[in-house]
């Protein structure tokens, strides 16, 4: 494949960088520094989906890749990802793309790798997904692929999701997995999107949130306490507020920030905001929060209608709530 074709294929599935800026979304601006940040977090996402759509195999995006700063590399490596899939999940694609990002250094970053994946699902018609699907056969990790989705969904389509609260009347994949199951991890994505439709501000976040349903509010508090982590844009004070506000759902808080850390320890990516906030959300630092999260990961099938990924979320969020953390 020559570089002329390979640099058309990027030109033709990668969206333009204005679809990251905060005014083009519409989204809340709470200062020009935190809309800076979410920006960027954007372009990086978009960056790494250029580098897939232009590479030749998925192993050779990767030198780009970790030449990226650290604070935004997982992000452009979820964007690599969705380009990967999108291009499994294309009718010439070779279906194997994701599988084999995934043998490189994007191992380490299998966590943002499975997110990117359903950002490709929303992209691609549904009698298009088991060409990608095939790809993620974890049964723990591929809660993730729904994450993913939802937040694209809210991202790209706030009013519909987040401003009209939208949940999905029925979801395909996975086709062992309940109704409800698959809701509420769609519904941890809506809350880590609506993170950024809030300007990284925990107090308009909040009252996003608190407009919900009730039964919704633990999985979004979920979603949007991983991006507070995982991206940040706030300060120890801004932290307090919003685990002030999560109330109830405090438990869900502490595990989705624990799952934050989890994905940046694994993949080397560690900066000093995640200690700030898993010191506020999970009382205790990167590490610790890690170790919960891990130790609490199921080492097989679940069974049931119960997606495995839920059920590692509920006994993460069991531990901090016996460590008296909540």
């Amino acid at each position: 494949m020559t570089n002329m074709y390979r640099a058309l294929r990027r030109r033709l599935l990668t969206p333009a960088m204005s679809e990251t800026k905060v005014s083009v979304r519409g989204f809340h601006e709470k200062t020009p520094e935190g809309t800076e940040l979410l920006e960027t977090v954007g372009r990086m996402f978009l960056t790494g989906y250029g580098y897939a759509a232009e590479s030749r195999r998925p192993l050779d995006a990767e030198a780009q890749l970790e030449a990226l700063p650290v604070r935004f590399r997982g992000f452009a490596y979820e964007g690599a990802a969705m380009g990967f899939a999108v291009r499994d999940g294309l009718p010439l694609g070779s279906r194997r793309s994701v599988a084999e990002f995934l043998t490189g250094r994007a191992g380490s970053h299998s966590y943002m790798v499975y997110v990117g994946v359903g950002w490709a699902l929303a992209r691609l018609p549904r009698f298009r997904w088991p060409a990608v699907t095939a790809n993620v056969p974890d049964d723990l990790l591929r809660g993730l692929v729904l994450d993913g989705y939802g937040f694209h969904q809210a991202y790209f389509h706030p009013d519909k999701y987040v401003h009209g609260q939208y949940r999905e009347p029925s979801f395909p994949w996975p086709a062992d997995i309940g109704q409800a199951g698959i809701d509420e991890i769609i519904d941890q994505g809506i809350g880590r999107a609506m993170w950024f439709v809030g300007g990284a501000d925990p107090d308009y976040v909040a009252n996003l949130i608190d407009k919900f349903p009730k039964d919704r509010h633990s999985d979004l508090y979920s979603g949007a306490a991983l991006a507070a982590t995982y991206a940040g844009g706030v300060d120890e004070r801004e932290l307090k507020v919003f685990w002030d506000r999560a109330g109830e759902h405090r438990a869900f808080v502490a595990q989705a920030s624990a799952f934050a850390a989890t994905a940046r320890s694994r993949a080397g990516l560690v900066v000093p905001h995640n200690e700030l906030a898993t010191r506020v959300l999970c009382g205790m630092s990167v590490a610790d929060a890690t170790d919960v999260s891990l130790r609490n990961q199921p080492d097989g099938p679940v069974g049931g209608d119960v997606p495995a990924y839920t059920v590692w979320r509920r006994r993460i969020a069991e531990e901090f709530r016996a460590l008296g953390q909540c």
